[in-house]
């Protein structure tokens, strides 16, 4: 992997792109002039191109950012610096987890280009749970990258001076204020940007009025803005994973920042339960939907369980803090990660539900009244969580909450 500056930024295209892959290498140069282009990206913030050799297959993926949220337009702008964050975090995670992240084959932070593998092999895991698909590996994956780049991130094993260089190094702070008001602040008050059909506006006015719930939420945004905790992905929902039956690969790091050490596996747990809610639409069978759903709550128990197993052996076996032999140290950090977890998948879960950014597990339910019916739950359920995050005190009556939901 090499990083090059160029002294200039402009949007690729289907041709220009070309002029950032070829002096790469990465295709023989019989096949210059045989390759294949497609602009597939289909996200707010970037521009996604997907280059195959005609000849042996081999291909590659060019993500450039661009300068505005796509979502939104030009009145939207953002910084180009999140491409050198996702790249940065992208390398960084695969100094732990190399099997779960793309590999990086090139970055170029004028351009704010990052070209890396082709998992063109894989499927976005959403798109995969919504058709009711199953993958054996994920919970384990998934509690496996959280925890070791959780805990090779933080003050427990990294000296102090280097971890205040990587929290300099990730301050993201246009990003992390987009997740501050999708997230935490949105979503609570009436903002124009909200989105959610009229009928659920008894709803929406409920948890605008919910006083206790509004302080609960203040606290979750305070702990999102203070706690540099560990390195986070920053955006660790269904649609940032791409799998198949044997693999998992978590992409588009750009939101990643230095945060509280729940909120990424809050995110996945959080997306996780808003699919099993909607597999009560989406599910053609009874039996497969009572399968699937029983899958999502497996999944959601196995990977805080891996979460919590490989953080303590990380702990055990290579914790610098001169706390880590204490009794009691550890416990308490991981009840406490746990606890907040919950709390700010309370939060997602209702900002998908009616801020800017929906989910298509919800969002494509075919019949309105059964989409409505189940955004109503979702509010319910996002409700319950934050208002007693500190009642549950272990995995399974999560997941039992979310059952009963």
């Amino acid at each position: 992997m090499s990083v090059q500056v160029r002294p200039t930024y402009e949007p690729l295209n289907e041709l220009t792109v070309l002029d950032v892959v070829k002096p790469l290498d990465f295709f023989d140069a019989s096949e210059q002039n045989q390759l294949h282009v497609r602009e597939i990206g289909d996200g707010n913030l970037n521009l996604v191109f997907h280059i195959e050799s005609a000849t042996s297959k081999k291909a590659l993926i060019v993500k450039q950012a661009l300068p505005y949220a796509k979502v939104v337009g030009e009145s939207w702008p953002l910084t180009l610096d999140r491409a050198r964050i996702e790249s940065d975090a992208l390398l960084k995670e695969a100094e732990s987890v190399p099997h779960l992240v793309p590999k990086v084959l090139f970055s170029d932070s004028a351009l704010a280009v990052t070209v890396m593998e082709d998992l063109s092999d894989h499927v976005i895991l959403r798109k995969g749970l919504i058709e009711g698909q199953i993958y054996p590996q994920l919970a384990e994956d998934i509690g496996t990258f959280a925890a070791k780049t959780a805990f090779y991130s933080s003050d427990f094993y990294l000296h102090p001076f280097e971890k205040k260089e990587q929290v300099r190094k990730f301050s993201n702070p246009e990003l992390c204020k987009i997740t501050e008001d999708l997230v935490f602040t949105d979503p609570f008050f009436n903002i124009e940007t909200n989105d959610f059909p009229a009928e659920l506006q008894p709803d929406v006015d409920r948890i605008w009025n919910d006083k206790e719930l509004l302080k609960e939420v203040a606290q979750l945004r305070l702990a999102f803005l203070t706690k540099a905790e560990v390195l986070l992905h920053g955006d660790l929902h269904s649609g940032s994973i791409f799998v198949k039956s044997d693999s998992t690969k978590v992409i588009d790091p750009e939101f990643a920042f230095y945060g509280p050490a729940g909120f990424d596996i809050a995110h996945f747990i959080a997306n996780l339960a808003l699919n099993h809610l909607s597999q009560n639409a989406h599910a053609k069978e009874p039996f497969h939907r009572d399968s699937i759903q029983s899958y999502l709550l497996q999944t959601i128990e196995k990977t805080w369980e891996t979460y919590r197993e490989t953080f303590t052996q990380l702990w055990n076996e290579k914790a610098t803090d001169p706390f880590a032999k204490t009794e009691g140290v550890l416990e308490s950090f991981l009840q406490k990660t746990f606890q907040e977890a919950i709390g700010f998948a309370g939060c997602e879960i209702i900002r998908r539900t009616i801020g800017l950014a929906h989910v298509a597990d919800l969002d494509s339910i075919s019949k309105r009244e059964v989409e409505l019916f189940y955004k109503k739950t979702a509010l319910e359920l996002g409700a319950k969580l934050i208002k007693n995050q500190r009642k549950l005190t272990n995995i399974t009556e999560l997941t039992d909450w979310i059952r009963g939901a």
